[in-house]
């Protein structure tokens, strides 16, 4: 497979991956966004472990992420272990009402 094959066939992932974003993100309540990923979900709990270290705990549940190579991108349970920024934005409810 060539470098020009390889870019259509993540092109056309990321295309895809979008479309499915486009179609679940009404499902949600929560973006939660790490250094390594982007999820949905309606329930996440964050809690800090280690003050002097800056290391958190995010556990979220019921969650969908946004990563165009995993074969399944509904997972029942998350926990991430962090000492970097964690963004968790609630999605307006036009977005998930519709």
């Amino acid at each position: 497979m060539g470098e020009d094959e390889l870019d259509e066939l993540e092109t056309e992932l990321e295309l895809r991956l979008l479309a499915e974003y486009k179609d679940v993100v009404r499902m949600f309540r929560y973006v939660v966004e790490t250094e390594r990923r982007f999820y949905l979900t309606n329930d996440v709990h964050v809690a800090v472990l280690n003050p002097a270290t800056s290391l958190v705990e995010v556990t979220l549940t019921d969650a969908w992420v946004w990563d165009m190579y995993r074969p399944v991108r509904f997972v029942t349970s998350v926990r991430v272990l962090t000492n970097r920024d964690v963004n968790i934005e609630t999605l307006p409810e036009s977005d998930f009402s519709q």
